[in-house]
Protein backbone atom coordinates (compact mmCIF):
# COMPACT_ATOMS: atom_id res chain seq x y z
CA UNK A 1 0.00 0.00 0.00
CA UNK A 2 1.23 3.50 -0.87
CA UNK A 3 0.10 6.14 1.60
CA UNK A 4 0.52 9.90 1.34
CA UNK A 5 -0.02 12.18 4.30
CA UNK A 6 -1.20 15.77 4.05
CA UNK A 7 -0.02 17.79 7.04
CA UNK A 8 -1.18 21.27 8.04
CA UNK A 9 0.58 22.78 11.04
CA UNK A 10 -0.77 25.94 12.64
CA UNK A 11 0.65 27.99 15.48
CA UNK A 12 -1.09 25.76 18.06
CA UNK A 13 -2.55 22.97 15.93
CA UNK A 14 -1.68 20.08 13.64
CA UNK A 15 -4.19 18.74 11.11
CA UNK A 16 -3.44 15.59 9.14
CA UNK A 17 -5.03 13.27 6.61
CA UNK A 18 -3.81 9.97 5.17
CA UNK A 19 -4.68 8.93 1.61
CA UNK A 20 -4.20 5.67 -0.25
CA UNK A 21 -2.77 6.85 -3.54
CA UNK A 22 -3.36 7.22 -6.38
CA UNK A 23 -7.00 6.35 -5.61
CA UNK A 24 -7.18 9.31 -3.17
CA UNK A 25 -9.04 7.11 -0.69
CA UNK A 26 -9.07 8.64 2.80
CA UNK A 27 -7.65 6.16 5.32
CA UNK A 28 -7.63 8.40 8.37
CA UNK A 29 -7.73 12.02 9.42
CA UNK A 30 -7.35 13.96 12.60
CA UNK A 31 -6.34 17.03 14.50
CA UNK A 32 -4.19 18.06 17.42
CA UNK A 33 -5.45 21.25 19.09
CA UNK A 34 -4.18 23.54 21.84
CA UNK A 35 -0.50 22.66 21.37
CA UNK A 36 1.48 24.53 24.01
CA UNK A 37 -1.58 24.92 26.27
CA UNK A 38 -3.03 22.81 29.04
CA UNK A 39 -5.48 20.06 28.10
CA UNK A 40 -4.39 19.68 24.49
CA UNK A 41 -6.71 17.53 22.37
CA UNK A 42 -5.73 14.72 19.99
CA UNK A 43 -8.46 13.41 17.67
CA UNK A 44 -8.27 10.59 15.13
CA UNK A 45 -10.92 9.17 12.77
CA UNK A 46 -10.18 5.92 10.93
CA UNK A 47 -11.61 2.62 9.73
CA UNK A 48 -15.37 2.21 9.91
CA UNK A 49 -16.25 5.46 11.67
CA UNK A 50 -13.90 4.66 14.54
CA UNK A 51 -12.83 7.65 16.61
CA UNK A 52 -10.15 8.34 19.19
CA UNK A 53 -10.01 11.41 21.41
CA UNK A 54 -7.26 11.97 23.97
CA UNK A 55 -6.85 15.00 26.24
CA UNK A 56 -3.35 15.57 27.60
CA UNK A 57 -0.78 18.36 27.73
CA UNK A 58 1.14 18.57 24.45
CA UNK A 59 3.79 21.27 24.90
CA UNK A 60 5.40 21.28 21.42
CA UNK A 61 4.75 20.39 17.80
CA UNK A 62 7.49 17.75 17.99
CA UNK A 63 5.59 16.07 20.83
CA UNK A 64 2.37 16.31 18.76
CA UNK A 65 4.06 14.44 15.91
CA UNK A 66 5.36 11.82 18.36
CA UNK A 67 1.85 11.24 19.72
CA UNK A 68 0.42 11.09 16.20
CA UNK A 69 2.79 8.31 15.16
CA UNK A 70 2.21 6.48 18.42
CA UNK A 71 -1.55 6.38 17.82
CA UNK A 72 -1.22 5.46 14.14
CA UNK A 73 0.73 2.42 15.31
CA UNK A 74 -1.42 1.67 18.37
CA UNK A 75 -4.67 1.59 16.38
CA UNK A 76 -3.04 -0.13 13.41
CA UNK A 77 -4.05 2.65 11.03
CA UNK A 78 -0.76 1.96 9.25
CA UNK A 79 0.71 -1.54 9.21
CA UNK A 80 4.26 -0.24 8.87
CA UNK A 81 5.56 3.30 8.58
CA UNK A 82 7.43 2.44 5.38
CA UNK A 83 3.99 2.33 3.74
CA UNK A 84 3.91 6.11 4.11
CA UNK A 85 5.77 6.97 0.91
CA UNK A 86 4.90 10.64 0.72
CA UNK A 87 4.21 13.59 3.03
CA UNK A 88 2.99 17.00 1.94
CA UNK A 89 3.33 19.95 4.28
CA UNK A 90 1.19 23.04 3.88
CA UNK A 91 3.37 26.14 4.33
CA UNK A 92 1.78 29.58 4.59
CA UNK A 93 4.59 31.81 3.32
CA UNK A 94 6.97 30.99 0.47
CA UNK A 95 7.79 34.59 -0.33
CA UNK A 96 9.32 35.08 -3.76
CA UNK A 97 11.71 32.20 -3.08
CA UNK A 98 9.20 29.39 -3.67
CA UNK A 99 7.03 29.93 -6.72
CA UNK A 100 5.92 26.29 -6.67
CA UNK A 101 6.02 23.26 -4.39
CA UNK A 102 9.46 22.01 -3.35
CA UNK A 103 10.96 18.75 -2.11
CA UNK A 104 11.85 19.09 1.55
CA UNK A 105 15.56 19.30 2.31
CA UNK A 106 17.42 20.75 5.28
CA UNK A 107 17.95 23.87 3.16
CA UNK A 108 14.25 24.17 2.37
CA UNK A 109 13.33 23.78 6.06
CA UNK A 110 15.83 26.50 6.98
CA UNK A 111 14.38 28.78 4.29
CA UNK A 112 10.82 28.18 5.55
CA UNK A 113 11.97 29.09 9.06
CA UNK A 114 13.66 32.23 7.74
CA UNK A 115 10.50 33.22 5.88
CA UNK A 116 8.79 33.29 9.28
CA UNK A 117 9.04 37.08 9.20
CA UNK A 118 6.26 36.95 6.57
CA UNK A 119 4.06 34.54 8.62
CA UNK A 120 5.33 34.49 12.22
CA UNK A 121 2.34 32.50 13.53
CA UNK A 122 2.73 29.67 11.01
CA UNK A 123 6.09 29.20 9.28
CA UNK A 124 8.16 28.41 12.40
CA UNK A 125 5.63 25.74 13.42
CA UNK A 126 5.61 24.31 9.90
CA UNK A 127 9.41 24.13 9.85
CA UNK A 128 9.41 22.34 13.21
CA UNK A 129 6.88 19.77 11.98
CA UNK A 130 8.87 19.15 8.77
CA UNK A 131 11.97 18.41 10.84
CA UNK A 132 10.00 16.01 13.05
CA UNK A 133 8.51 14.14 10.06
CA UNK A 134 11.84 14.01 8.24
CA UNK A 135 13.39 12.35 11.27
CA UNK A 136 10.62 9.75 11.56
CA UNK A 137 10.12 9.05 7.84
CA UNK A 138 13.56 9.43 6.24
CA UNK A 139 12.62 7.35 3.15
CA UNK A 140 9.39 9.17 2.28
CA UNK A 141 9.14 11.79 -0.47
CA UNK A 142 8.46 14.97 1.45
CA UNK A 143 7.19 18.16 -0.17
CA UNK A 144 6.39 21.67 0.98
CA UNK A 145 3.26 23.08 -0.64
CA UNK A 146 3.12 26.85 -0.31
CA UNK A 147 -0.07 28.85 0.21
CA UNK A 148 1.54 31.71 -1.67
CA UNK A 149 2.50 29.70 -4.79
CA UNK A 150 -0.91 30.02 -6.43
CA UNK A 151 -0.62 33.79 -6.13
CA UNK A 152 2.79 34.10 -7.80
CA UNK A 153 0.90 34.75 -11.04
CA UNK A 154 -0.34 38.12 -9.74
CA UNK A 155 0.75 40.94 -12.07
CA UNK A 156 2.94 43.67 -10.58
CA UNK A 157 0.10 46.15 -10.87
CA UNK A 158 -1.77 44.08 -8.27
CA UNK A 159 1.03 42.82 -6.01
CA UNK A 160 3.00 46.05 -5.57
CA UNK A 161 2.20 48.58 -2.85
CA UNK A 162 2.49 52.29 -3.61
CA UNK A 163 5.73 52.57 -1.66
CA UNK A 164 9.21 53.60 -2.83
CA UNK A 165 10.06 50.90 -5.39
CA UNK A 166 13.38 50.10 -3.72
CA UNK A 167 11.49 48.71 -0.71
CA UNK A 168 10.29 45.95 -3.01
CA UNK A 169 13.73 45.54 -4.59
CA UNK A 170 15.60 45.51 -1.28
CA UNK A 171 13.13 43.94 1.16
CA UNK A 172 10.55 42.14 -1.05
CA UNK A 173 7.77 44.28 0.44
CA UNK A 174 4.73 43.27 -1.64
CA UNK A 175 1.43 41.41 -1.55
CA UNK A 176 1.83 37.62 -1.25
CA UNK A 177 -1.66 36.42 -0.36
CA UNK A 178 -2.57 33.15 1.36
CA UNK A 179 -5.02 30.21 1.21
CA UNK A 180 -3.66 29.53 -2.29
CA UNK A 181 -4.12 25.76 -2.06
CA UNK A 182 -7.79 26.23 -1.22
CA UNK A 183 -8.41 28.87 -3.91
CA UNK A 184 -6.72 26.63 -6.48
CA UNK A 185 -8.77 23.56 -5.54
CA UNK A 186 -12.21 25.18 -5.40
CA UNK A 187 -11.78 27.26 -8.57
CA UNK A 188 -10.75 24.14 -10.55
CA UNK A 189 -13.55 22.13 -8.99
CA UNK A 190 -16.11 24.83 -9.86
CA UNK A 191 -15.06 24.69 -13.52
CA UNK A 192 -15.40 20.87 -13.44
CA UNK A 193 -18.88 21.11 -11.90
CA UNK A 194 -19.94 23.51 -14.64
CA UNK A 195 -18.32 21.51 -17.44
CA UNK A 196 -16.39 24.62 -18.44
CA UNK A 197 -12.79 25.19 -19.53
CA UNK A 198 -10.97 26.36 -16.40
CA UNK A 199 -8.51 28.30 -18.52
CA UNK A 200 -11.17 30.47 -20.09
CA UNK A 201 -13.19 31.43 -17.00
CA UNK A 202 -13.36 34.39 -14.63
CA UNK A 203 -13.96 33.06 -11.11
CA UNK A 204 -14.08 34.79 -7.71
CA UNK A 205 -13.37 32.43 -4.81
CA UNK A 206 -14.44 33.35 -1.27
CA UNK A 207 -12.52 31.35 1.36
CA UNK A 208 -14.45 32.34 4.47
CA UNK A 209 -13.32 30.89 7.78
CA UNK A 210 -11.69 32.28 10.91
CA UNK A 211 -9.14 33.47 8.38
CA UNK A 212 -10.80 34.75 5.22
CA UNK A 213 -9.61 35.78 1.78
CA UNK A 214 -11.11 36.55 -1.62
CA UNK A 215 -9.29 35.77 -4.89
CA UNK A 216 -9.84 36.70 -8.53
CA UNK A 217 -8.96 33.74 -10.79
CA UNK A 218 -8.80 34.57 -14.48
CA UNK A 219 -8.04 31.92 -17.11
CA UNK A 220 -6.75 29.55 -14.42
CA UNK A 221 -4.44 32.08 -12.74
CA UNK A 222 -4.71 34.11 -9.56
CA UNK A 223 -4.65 37.76 -10.66
CA UNK A 224 -5.55 39.45 -7.37
CA UNK A 225 -6.20 38.42 -3.79
CA UNK A 226 -7.31 40.17 -0.61
CA UNK A 227 -4.62 39.09 1.85
CA UNK A 228 -1.42 41.05 1.53
CA UNK A 229 2.17 41.03 2.77
CA UNK A 230 0.80 38.90 5.62
CA UNK A 231 -2.59 37.21 6.20
CA UNK A 232 -3.67 40.27 8.24
CA UNK A 233 -4.93 42.27 5.25
CA UNK A 234 -8.20 42.01 3.36
CA UNK A 235 -11.69 41.35 4.71
CA UNK A 236 -12.73 41.35 8.36
CA UNK A 237 -11.90 37.97 9.94
CA UNK A 238 -12.46 36.09 13.19
CA UNK A 239 -9.80 37.95 15.16
CA UNK A 240 -7.96 39.91 12.42
CA UNK A 241 -8.79 43.45 11.37
CA UNK A 242 -8.48 43.07 7.64
CA UNK A 243 -7.66 46.34 5.85
CA UNK A 244 -7.05 49.40 8.05
CA UNK A 245 -5.33 52.77 7.73
CA UNK A 246 -1.82 52.08 9.02
CA UNK A 247 -1.73 55.56 10.60
CA UNK A 248 -4.08 54.13 13.22
CA UNK A 249 -1.20 52.08 14.63
CA UNK A 250 0.95 54.92 16.02
CA UNK A 251 -2.22 56.78 17.07
CA UNK A 252 -3.51 53.82 19.08
CA UNK A 253 -0.07 52.95 20.45
CA UNK A 254 0.18 56.45 21.88
CA UNK A 255 -3.33 56.33 23.35
CA UNK A 256 -2.79 52.85 24.82
CA UNK A 257 0.74 53.49 26.07
CA UNK A 258 2.14 50.72 23.87
CA UNK A 259 5.83 51.04 22.98
CA UNK A 260 6.45 47.67 21.34
CA UNK A 261 4.97 47.52 17.83
CA UNK A 262 4.65 43.72 18.06
CA UNK A 263 2.13 44.20 20.86
CA UNK A 264 0.03 46.36 18.56
CA UNK A 265 0.33 43.87 15.70
CA UNK A 266 -0.79 41.14 18.13
CA UNK A 267 -3.95 43.16 18.88
CA UNK A 268 -4.66 43.53 15.17
CA UNK A 269 -4.15 39.79 14.62
CA UNK A 270 -5.71 38.24 17.71
CA UNK A 271 -8.08 40.69 19.39
CA UNK A 272 -9.82 42.39 16.50
CA UNK A 273 -12.18 41.33 13.70
CA UNK A 274 -15.51 39.74 14.62
CA UNK A 275 -14.33 39.15 18.20
CA UNK A 276 -13.21 42.74 18.70
CA UNK A 277 -16.30 44.36 17.20
CA UNK A 278 -18.90 42.07 18.74
CA UNK A 279 -17.32 41.48 22.14
CA UNK A 280 -19.01 38.08 21.87
CA UNK A 281 -16.88 35.64 19.89
CA UNK A 282 -14.73 35.10 16.80
CA UNK A 283 -17.04 32.25 15.73
CA UNK A 284 -19.69 33.20 13.16
CA UNK A 285 -22.19 30.77 14.71
CA UNK A 286 -21.97 32.63 18.01
CA UNK A 287 -22.18 35.99 16.20
CA UNK A 288 -25.38 35.00 14.37
CA UNK A 289 -26.95 33.57 17.54
CA UNK A 290 -26.15 36.77 19.49
CA UNK A 291 -27.41 38.92 16.62
CA UNK A 292 -30.69 37.00 16.49
CA UNK A 293 -31.01 37.46 20.26
CA UNK A 294 -30.83 41.25 19.80
CA UNK A 295 -27.15 41.97 20.45
CA UNK A 296 -26.46 45.15 18.44
CA UNK A 297 -22.67 44.77 18.39
CA UNK A 298 -22.98 41.22 17.08
CA UNK A 299 -25.35 42.55 14.39
CA UNK A 300 -22.79 45.22 13.48
CA UNK A 301 -19.95 42.67 13.34
CA UNK A 302 -22.01 40.46 11.02
CA UNK A 303 -22.88 43.37 8.72
CA UNK A 304 -19.26 44.53 8.53
CA UNK A 305 -18.13 41.00 7.65
CA UNK A 306 -20.68 40.72 4.82
CA UNK A 307 -20.03 44.26 3.58
CA UNK A 308 -16.26 43.80 3.29
CA UNK A 309 -16.77 40.61 1.24
CA UNK A 310 -19.19 42.40 -1.08
CA UNK A 311 -16.69 45.22 -1.63
CA UNK A 312 -13.95 42.78 -2.64
CA UNK A 313 -16.26 40.93 -5.00
CA UNK A 314 -17.10 44.25 -6.65
CA UNK A 315 -13.39 45.10 -6.94
CA UNK A 316 -12.57 41.79 -8.56
CA UNK A 317 -15.41 41.99 -11.06
CA UNK A 318 -13.75 45.25 -12.07
CA UNK A 319 -10.23 43.71 -12.06
CA UNK A 320 -11.34 40.93 -14.46
CA UNK A 321 -13.93 43.06 -16.28
CA UNK A 322 -16.59 40.49 -15.57
CA UNK A 323 -17.24 37.24 -13.73
CA UNK A 324 -18.52 33.78 -14.70
CA UNK A 325 -18.76 32.22 -11.23
CA UNK A 326 -18.52 33.08 -7.54
CA UNK A 327 -17.50 30.25 -5.22
CA UNK A 328 -18.00 30.02 -1.45
CA UNK A 329 -15.79 27.71 0.61
CA UNK A 330 -14.17 27.06 4.06
CA UNK A 331 -15.84 26.94 7.48
CA UNK A 332 -18.25 29.86 7.11
CA UNK A 333 -18.49 29.82 3.33
CA UNK A 334 -19.37 26.11 3.14
CA UNK A 335 -21.68 25.96 6.12
CA UNK A 336 -23.51 29.28 6.48
CA UNK A 337 -26.33 29.56 3.97
CA UNK A 338 -27.36 32.88 5.51
CA UNK A 339 -23.93 34.46 4.90
CA UNK A 340 -23.91 33.24 1.28
CA UNK A 341 -27.42 34.56 0.66
CA UNK A 342 -26.79 37.94 2.30
CA UNK A 343 -23.53 38.47 0.40
CA UNK A 344 -25.08 37.78 -3.02
CA UNK A 345 -28.43 39.47 -2.39
CA UNK A 346 -26.59 42.64 -1.37
CA UNK A 347 -24.88 42.84 -4.77
CA UNK A 348 -27.88 41.89 -6.90
CA UNK A 349 -27.07 44.67 -9.38
CA UNK A 350 -24.30 42.42 -10.74
CA UNK A 351 -26.95 39.98 -11.92
CA UNK A 352 -27.18 36.92 -9.66
CA UNK A 353 -29.75 35.76 -7.16
CA UNK A 354 -29.67 32.90 -4.68
CA UNK A 355 -32.09 29.98 -4.93
CA UNK A 356 -33.02 29.48 -1.26
CA UNK A 357 -33.80 25.78 -1.70
CA UNK A 358 -30.51 25.04 -3.49
CA UNK A 359 -28.64 27.15 -0.95
CA UNK A 360 -29.90 25.03 1.94
CA UNK A 361 -26.84 22.75 1.81
CA UNK A 362 -23.35 22.20 3.08
CA UNK A 363 -22.36 20.10 0.08
CA UNK A 364 -21.18 20.82 -3.44
CA UNK A 365 -23.95 22.65 -5.24
CA UNK A 366 -24.92 25.37 -7.66
CA UNK A 367 -26.89 27.72 -5.39
CA UNK A 368 -27.94 30.50 -7.79
CA UNK A 369 -31.17 30.65 -9.79
CA UNK A 370 -31.34 29.44 -13.38
CA UNK A 371 -31.73 32.99 -14.72
CA UNK A 372 -28.68 34.40 -12.91
CA UNK A 373 -26.17 36.26 -15.08
CA UNK A 374 -23.32 34.30 -13.44
CA UNK A 375 -23.27 31.11 -11.40
CA UNK A 376 -22.85 30.97 -7.60
CA UNK A 377 -21.53 27.72 -6.12
CA UNK A 378 -20.87 26.14 -2.75
CA UNK A 379 -17.70 24.04 -2.99
CA UNK A 380 -16.29 22.51 0.22
CA UNK A 381 -12.53 22.94 0.08
CA UNK A 382 -10.17 19.99 0.15
CA UNK A 383 -6.70 21.38 0.66
CA UNK A 384 -5.52 17.97 1.87
CA UNK A 385 -6.23 16.16 -1.39
CA UNK A 386 -4.65 19.04 -3.31
CA UNK A 387 -1.52 18.62 -1.15
CA UNK A 388 -1.50 14.84 -1.70
CA UNK A 389 -1.73 15.36 -5.47
CA UNK A 390 1.26 17.69 -5.38
CA UNK A 391 3.32 15.09 -3.50
CA UNK A 392 2.45 12.48 -6.11
CA UNK A 393 3.46 14.87 -8.88
CA UNK A 394 6.86 15.38 -7.28
CA UNK A 395 7.59 11.69 -6.61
Amino acid sequence: MSITMAVNAGSSSLKFQLFEMPQETVIAKGLVERIGLNDSIFQLEYGNDQEVKVVEDIPTHDRAVEILFHHLEEYKVVEQFDDITGVGHRVVAGGELFKESALVTDEVIAAVDELGEFAPLHNPAEAAVMRAFKERLPKATMAAIFDTSFHTTLPAVNYLYSLPYEYYEDFKARKYGAHGTSHSYVSRRAAEMLGRDYHSMKIITCHLGNGASITAVENGKSVDTSMGFTPLAGVTMGTRTGDIDVSLMPFLMKKLGITDVSEMVNILNKKSGLAGISGVSSDMRDIIAARDAGNERAKLAYEIFVSRIQKYIGQYIAVMNGVDAIVFTAGIGENSSVVREDVINGISAFGATIDSERNNTRKEAIISTEDSRYVVLNVPTNEEVEIAREVERLK
